[in-house]
């Protein structure tokens, strides 16, 4: 289990990761294991003064820029910043979201509501891509775009999220198509993730019910979705594209939900 403030970082490689919805959760693991593979790692996120404080937490590989994902005025500033402060970009990690999976009713659905969550989860991600690849075609780069399993099987009451979740993946194998040979563009897909802070999952560990759910007896940690994520933007994965990695316990088809 990763102690977001007590990593010590590897050597640095030189190469610059940019993280989206860093601030806490599977972004915020997502970009300590990379910190501690020696990565410089820009953590992108709406919340100024967390992310501020994560950064900061993180140590001097560790960077923070402010963004919407949604507005694109906003993206274009946050990369440009990026390549001001590193003069590079080696990857793309677009994990930022609206992660409700329960919506208001269909019929209470407002439309702005509808908008919001597909600007950002979304919308988002094509923005991101737009303006990072001249510089991660550069590099030789990758994308990693985090999906959900609800693009696969859904809830009731989450026609917003299930539906952004699976354009999503429709649009990381586009973008694959559209940026090979020199950028790499894969989705990881997680389950049902404790994606708690390491301190909140101690004081309040999940239940014996929680895991028995599972085929591995265990609910998914954040670290399994770093962990992928990393060896999607290593030089092991130099062969992979288009696809869809499912960090879901084997849960897709045969999850369990309660009230």
């Amino acid at each position: 289990m990763i102690d977001w403030s007590l990593q010590a970082a590897a050597p640095n490689n030189g190469k610059v990761a940019l993280v989206t919805g860093a601030a806490r959760g599977i972004g915020l693991g997502v970009a300590a294991w990379l910190i501690a593979e020696g990565w410089q790692v820009v953590l992108a996120d709406i919340d100024r003064v967390r992310g501020s404080k994560v950064a900061k937490a993180l140590g001097e590989n560790a960077w923070f820029v402010a963004m919407d994902v949604a507005h694109e005025s906003q993206v274009a500033v946050g990369v440009a910043e990026v390549l001001g402060q590193f003069g590079r970009l080696d990857a793309l990690v677009s994990n930022a979201a609206i992660a409700e999976p329960h919506n208001p009713p269909l019929e209470s659905l407002e439309l702005a509501r509808w908008n919001r969550v597909l600007a950002v989860n979304l919308t988002g991600t094509m923005l991101l891509a737009k303006h990072c690849a001249p510089y991660l075609r550069a590099h030789q780069g990758a994308i990693v775009t985090i999906a959900s399993t609800r693009a696969h099987q859904s809830e009731p009451d989450s026609e917003a999220y299930a539906a952004s979740k699976g354009g999503l993946l429709a649009l990381t194998h586009a973008l694959a198509m559209s940026l090979a040979p020199e950028i790499r563009v894969n989705a990881v897909t997680p389950g049902w993730i404790d994606a708690r802070d390491p301190s909140a999952r101690k004081d309040a560990p999940l239940t014996e019910l929680d895991h028995d759910q599972h085929p591995l007896g265990r609910v998914g940690l954040v670290e399994d979705v770093a962990a992928q994520v990393a060896w999607l933007l290593s030089d092991n994965a130099s062969f992979v594209t288009g696809q869809e990695f499912m960090v879901d316990g084997g849960m897709t088809r045969k999850m369990i939900y309660l009230d």
